[in-house]
């Protein structure tokens, strides 16, 4: 067995044992900078959800292989640019990282022209981090509204804790907003502070080192 699938397996494992009844929890494979050869023996184990932070590099890896097997569900796990929506939009089922105005009416206008819905997260900057992307926790009410207005398909909050600080307060305070927006899902924890993510209710996981080393 390869050694990418033993170690998504021993998450597989470990994440069963720490999920509650009601809580279902999806392993993204953050595969970003690694090639298909590294990969590929995810896919045959049948793993259906991969990461990659940059979309031309999604669509050179990935729109043949989602040809063969349309089930492959990828997520865009990195910062979007306004003009890089079109193609996102073409080769991504998921995008974690939507934290603008501008952005969502990209979205919405590439989805009408593509007749194609995309699953959305809106990226909260939970830190108050001057350097990090996300929308600030005092708009996130009025972005929210703004994408229902335009009928984008939002099923949850995305976060990026503080690097070096605990991020269990971080992930309970998003798990918060996301109630009181009535979402569902919860995108936060990687490799390093999944377990901690399961705790307070995340569902999708973003997890890349666990399963396929470090990157060069």
């Amino acid at each position: 067995m390869h050694k990418t699938v033993e170690k998504l397996i021993h998450i597989e494992k470990l994440v069963k044992s720490k999920e509650s009844a009601s809580q279902k929890i999806t392993i993204i494979a953050v595969s970003k900078t690694f090639k298909l050869d590294k990969i590929q023996p995810l896919i045959d184990y049948g793993h259906l959800h991969y990461g990659e932070n940059k979309v031309q590099e999604a669509l050179d890896k990935w729109t043949e292989l989602k040809i063969n097997k349309p089930e492959i569900k990828l997520h865009l796990v990195g910062k979007l640019q306004t003009n890089k929506v079109k193609f996102a939009v073409k080769i991504f089922d998921f995008i974690h990282s939507v934290d603008n105005k501008k952005l969502v009416k990209k979205i919405a206008e590439e989805q009408l022209k593509q007749n194609k819905k995309v699953k959305i997260f809106l990226q909260v900057n939970i830190g108050n981090e001057t350097q990090k992307s996300g929308v600030d926790k005092n708009h996130l009410v009025d972005l929210f509204s703004y994408c229902k207005d335009l009928n984008l398909e939002v099923v949850g909050l995305m976060c990026l804790p503080p690097a070096g600080l605990d991020p269990e307060p971080f992930f309970k305070e998003l798990y918060y907003l996301n109630k009181n927006l009535n979402l569902i899902e919860l995108s936060m924890g990687m490799s390093s502070d999944y377990i901690k993510a399961i705790e307070h209710r995340a569902s999708y996981l973003r997890i890349g080192s666990e399963i396929f080393g470090q990157r060069n």
